[in-house]
């Protein structure tokens, strides 16, 4: 098992920053290593939703099943991964200061992440994490880029 986090301060309000988001299907839109998103439920917002994404990192590809196990508007996206990698995620989002004291957003992004014997265990867990984390960032640094 491995837990990775990544944050970065997006120029905007965390109400603002939800509103984008909260739209887990257009996290394609700024997630690199995510292809495609299907959902599997009627239902795209809130706690109990579930969806399929397909997963891409290098030569690695995999489909990653999901389903929210938390939501707080402007606050907090929870994440159960099942599939090939297991594990919890979370997205969140609290209200920091801006340079010039308005309201800006620190959206940090944390993974605790089991990977299959198949994936190498804990040593494709460990040798991951430098990975992940750089593609993480990077999605963050796209993401706040939006704003």
């Amino acid at each position: 098992m491995v837990t990775i986090g990544v944050s970065t301060v997006v120029p905007a309000a965390p109400e603002t920053v939800w509103e984008d988001l909260r739209h887990i299907g257009r996290h394609v839109d700024w997630m690199a290593d995510a292809d495609a998103i299907r959902f599997e439920t009627e239902a795209t917002e809130g706690v109990g939703v579930c969806f399929e994404c397909a997963t891409r990192v290098g030569p690695i590809r995999l489909t990653d099943r999901m389903e929210v196990t938390e939501w707080r508007d402007a606050e907090v996206m929870g994440i159960r991964h099942a599939g090939t990698v297991s594990g919890t995620g979370q997205f969140r989002l609290t209200p920091c200061q801006g340079p010039a004291g308005e309201i800006h957003t620190r959206f940090e992004w944390t993974e605790t992440l089991h990977f299959r014997w198949w994936l190498g265990g804990p040593l494709g867990a460990a040798a991951a994490r430098p990975v992940l984390r750089a593609v993480w960032a990077r999605n963050l640094r796209r993401f706040a880029s939006r704003f």
